[in-house]
């Protein structure tokens, strides 16, 4: 049976209470990065604003953002310290209509399996958790998205340390289910130096057996790509084809190194400035239909805060954005629910099984297994 995508339904404006709701109010921003006093701050659902008597979708949304009323009618979804002097932002606290503000919760409700909706209903995954049914329903969702969407990974460095999680991960971007990469030095650094000493922090990554002064590994990794001057033309300076940043270079996958105050080196790739570093990673986000993050706590909640539950596609249909976190911790993934991205699918998992159950799933494990 074909992947069914969840259908949208679009909130019944002729219905008395959009009829009879004033349009959305405006305040001009006081200054570079402040929002005017009780400004309108945006969710992960579609949120819809009566302008001129005609509700209008804010297209591009995420959460804790503001919205901009630009002077073309178009709705534009800013964060707070990218506001500019002027910017007419939209407020009002309520969002029944009230004030001309309506966010729509139940817009991918399946009416067929009620209760059985991912989008709607917060839930509690542990260890106990079956997720059989998750896995199939993600096998399927990555073969559709592979020819209609948009497949975004976010992934914490575990995948760097495992040969076959590293087989797994590069199988999946040859074979195009991956379109962007969102992660931290240190997965690039020790996938690298996976690739040239097939080792990570030192240990061969198969047998985890430690190398003579192989904490040195990683910080040659990072020496020699900062000489080389990037991590495309240290891969070729070094004649590479094996990993996941090889993988990603060779099939023109981009992706965003977001850095940290404790990272050796860094790659010369890494964004140090975490403002930049969150424009980086959402200008992946706004093309992304399904996101999966994995194994990185504090990426993951960021990920999460950034992507909506939706996305307008160029024929103007609305269609889910499908999130994934998976973690050996269920601290993790119920934090991610915790912080209101309820739209999210959440496993508790050792992610080196997932992503390799994934790949074979996929039918792509074959030609990179040890």
């Amino acid at each position: 049976m074909a992947f069914q995508i969840h259908r949208y339904h679009h909130p019944d404006f002729s219905q008395d209470i959009f009829v009879r709701s004033p349009d959305a109010a405006v305040m001009d921003a006081p200054k570079d990065g402040v929002a005017p006093e009780l400004f309108h701050s945006t969710s992960m659902y579609p949120e819809y604003f009566k302008i001129s008597g005609r509700w209008i979708l804010a297209e591009e949304s995420r959460m804790d953002s503001c919205v901009v009323l630009r002077d073309n009618g178009i709705l534009q979804v800013v964060e707070p310290r990218n506001l500019k002097k002027g910017d007419r932002v939209i407020v009002g606290r309520t969002e029944r209509a009230e004030e001309g503000i309506y966010m729509h919760c139940s817009g991918f409700e399946n009416e067929e399996e009620g209760i059985d909706d991912h989008f709607v209903f917060r839930q509690g995954r542990s260890r106990e958790t079956s997720y059989a049914r998750d896995y199939d329903r993600l096998f399927d969702l990555l073969r559709y998205e592979k020819e209609h969407g948009n497949i975004l990974w976010v992934m914490g460095p575990a995948f760097s340390f495992d040969a076959d999680a590293r087989n797994a991960m590069s199988a999946l971007i040859e074979n195009g289910f991956a379109d962007g990469l969102m992660a931290g030095n240190a997965l690039a650094t020790h996938d690298l130096e996976g690739a040239l000493f097939h080792t990570a922090l030192g240990q061969d990554i198969y047998t985890q057996r430690s190398r003579p002064n192989g904490h040195y590994n990683h910080l040659d990794i990072c020496n020699k790509v900062r000489n080389s001057g990037s991590i495309p033309q240290f891969i070729k300076d070094y004649d590479l084809d094996d990993g996941i940043m090889c993988a990603c270079v060779r099939h023109h996958v981009p992706f965003v190194l977001a850095g940290s105050i404790r990272d050796d080196g860094p790659l010369p790739e890494v964004t140090g400035d975490v403002y930049r570093a969150a424009d980086e990673m959402r200008a992946l986000v706004k093309k992304a239909t399904t996101v999966i993050c994995l194994a990185t706590m504090l990426h993951t909640i960021a990920t999460g805060n950034m992507t909506p539950s939706f996305r307008v596609m160029e024929d103007g249909t609305v269609r889910p954005v499908y999130l994934y976190a998976v973690d050996a911790d269920e601290f993790v993934v119920n934090k991610l629910l915790d912080r209101g991205s309820l739209s999210a699918t959440t496993m508790v998992a050792n992610v080196q099984d997932f992503i390799t159950l994934v790949a074979k799933g996929m039918g792509v494990m074959g030609a990179h297994e040890k």
